[in-house]
């Protein structure tokens, strides 16, 4: 294909996955209050438990519609992943090799889930966190939140615990690629076990420690999977080597 041709290609790719980020969009300004009430819900267990005033705030005119417009964007955003996250693969796979694409397939098979499973795990630990926080406020005092502020701060710890799920898959790329090995993976387990707990300890500063072994555990079980992936990967690429210089020396 010539430039020209590439530049078409892409701005059909980006058109569809504007489309299909659109209609997301419109799906989440309907399922926004639902979102907006799920939010709300360790606000309402704080207040409960603390025996405090505790409520969202909206600190301008307008503080409402952007939420709302910052929270349907997100569902549209996830809701319309499927289609650009396809888009931008079928961008890409005429320039792969059979080699990458296998590589890349597997990667995206394996990561979604586990991102999606890190969210999951975010968002169980997110009431934890909103009641130690603001647990420091003085008990005569009223716990008035800033709703978007509390809104990003939500999102972005779930995300956040949502990329550490999928960092074992890159792991395991590296290694396919033959960048980093199943020994130095295995040799840095107590490194990698630390980092964990420090991670976990930061994202549940919960005076309850089973919600950060809770987190911990999955991430830790994920590590070793991924050393034991690399190592099958190793011994495999290894009796290969093998064979060939055999058959070399035949």
């Amino acid at each position: 294909m010539s430039l020209g041709e590439h530049l078409v290609e892409l701005r059909k790719r980006l058109f569809r996955s504007a489309a299909g980020l659109i209609l997301g969009g419109v799906a989440g300004w309907f399922l926004a209050d639902f979102v907006l009430n799920a939010l709300r819900a360790p606000i309402t267990q704080l207040a409960t438990a603390q025996h405090r005033v505790a409520e969202l705030n909206y600190d301008n005119i307008t503080g409402a519609f952007d939420l709302k417009m910052e929270i349907a964007f997100t569902i549209g955003l996830v809701i319309s992943s499927p289609v650009w996250l396809y888009q931008i693969w079928a961008f890409f796979v005429p320039a792969l090799s059979r080699k990458e694409l296998r590589y890349g397939l597997g990667f995206f098979l394996t990561a979604v889930p586990l991102f999606f499973a890190g969210c999951a795990a975010g968002w169980f630990v997110v009431p934890h966190i909103v009641q130690l926080l603001t647990s420091f406020a003085p008990s005569q005092d009223t716990a008035i939140i800033q709703a978007k502020v509390y809104f990003d701060f939500v999102l972005k710890l779930v995300v956040a615990i949502g990329v550490a799920f999928v960092l074992p898959v890159f792991l395991v790329l590296l290694n396919f690629v033959g960048i980093l090995s199943a020994r130095s993976i295995v040799k840095s387990w107590r490194i990698a076990l630390l980092v964990i707990v420090l991670f976990t300890a930061i994202a549940t500063p919960s005076a309850d420690i089973v919600s950060m072994f809770l987190l911990a555990i999955p991430m830790v079980l994920l590590y070793f999977a991924a050393a034991g992936v690399a190592w099958l990967h190793d011994r495999r690429a290894a009796k290969a080597a093998l064979q060939l210089d055999a058959e070399l020396a035949t």
